[in-house]
């Protein structure tokens, strides 16, 4: 049996955390989606998946299943993070429900909205990913005209988007978990690659120096 679940999250405003809580109970009679359940998370959107609970969504979650939260910003905290989420969301077959902005999302059904829907996910994900790497390209360039040098000073450890899961990637990739299965089911974000290099550079090299 399908079971729904109501995301919720606010970072300190009670009366924001009521509206949520109750467009989705609405919305949930509305639909006759039974019984919802609620993930409720009082913090900031720069934290981490696992701290926003994204990561016990998406375990707990199985196929058919309902997520509802009141509006698409909820999920994640950029365009890349909330299309990474709504993908893994897509490939687990959940069936996705966006109050404020009308998107409803069933992967098990084949209908060619469903699948411009995933479509455009898609496309916004590699135009956010476009567009940083454009930036970024402009602001060195920018940087170097103006005669700065770029790159850290030598013997510097640069951070890396790993940092922040370096624990939680030590322990899985201790457990023999393949670094493919790391950043494409616990992680949700960076490259194989990437996660290859950070293991073998900064963690190796940290056990070594132990």
């Amino acid at each position: 049996m399908a079971h729904a679940i109501g995301y919720i999250r606010v970072s300190t405003d009670k009366q924001d955390f009521q509206n949520q809580h109750h467009a989705i109970l609405a919305y949930v009679n509305q639909k006759g989606l039974g019984t919802v359940s609620f993930v409720e998370v009082k913090m900031s959107s720069k934290k981490s998946e696992e701290d926003r609970k994204i990561d016990e969504l998406l375990s707990t979650l199985q196929p058919h299943d309902h997520l509802i939260v009141s509006e698409l910003s909820r999920i994640g905290r950029s365009v890349v993070n909330v299309v990474t989420i709504v993908n893994q969301l897509i490939a687990k077959k959940v069936n996705i429900h966006i109050i404020k902005e009308h998107l409803m999302i069933e992967p098990d059904t084949q209908n060619p909205f469903t699948d411009f829907q995933i479509n455009i996910f898609s496309s916004f994900a590699q135009l956010e990913r476009d567009l940083i790497s454009q930036r970024t390209k402009e602001a060195l360039q920018a940087r170097k005209a103006k005669g700065i040098k770029l790159g850290k000073p030598k013997g510097t450890i640069q951070e890396s988007i790993y940092d922040k899961d370096q624990s939680k990637i030590k322990e899985l990739y201790d457990l023999g978990v393949s670094l493919t299965n790391i950043s494409k089911k616990h992680l949700g974000y960076g490259t194989i690659k990437s996660l290859s290099e950070y293991v073998k550079n900064k963690l190796n090299k940290k056990e070594n120096h132990a």
